[in-house]
């Protein structure tokens, strides 16, 4: 038995514990969603907020800061549903945009877009019209392509 106090205080209770609990009691702390952070009571302060959720995912993910991105994803979706619609259509489509990077993180088809350079088009020149090639006397079998009979000739 392990005795195992709360506080410092000699009064309080003391509990006698055998360390088979610490199990359910560590199932009760979980990792930090990011949903759980001061929401700023202002709509301007909450949009700033959510602006600045995604910069911080953007250069999370680009850093392969994999547990910061999914938390601050997690914040961000929090804002977004604290904010009318309207006012952020703008934020949304950006935040579904980064999701899809943030999902396709360990994929071959991401590691693929990594690697691949942008690929530069020079610009387009006009081009000049090119003479038709000359055919010479050449017969065509119009019996062989179906336009008369082949007796005629």
């Amino acid at each position: 038995m392990v005795r195992r106090s709360q506080s410092s205080n000699p009064r309080s209770s003391v509990v006698l514990t055998s360390g088979a609990d610490w199990g359910t009691r560590a199932a009760g702390q979980r990792r930090g969603s990011g949903a759980e952070f001061p929401m700023p009571r202002r709509q301007a302060a909450k949009l700033k907020a959510l602006q600045q959720c995604l910069g911080v995912i953007r250069t999370a993910i680009n850093s392969k800061r994999w547990a910061q991105a999914r938390y601050t994803l997690s914040q961000a979706r929090a804002l977004v549903n604290a904010l009318p619609a309207d006012q952020t259509v703008q934020e949304r489509e950006q935040l579904s945009l980064l999701r899809k990077k943030f999902e396709a993180r360990g994929t071959t088809a991401a590691k693929n877009a990594a690697k691949k350079k942008p690929v530069v088009k020079p610009a387009a020149k006009k081009a000049e019209p090119r003479p038709a090639p000359d055919l010479g006397d050449r017969l065509i079998n119009r019996a062989a392509l179906g336009y008369a009979a082949a007796d005629e000739g």
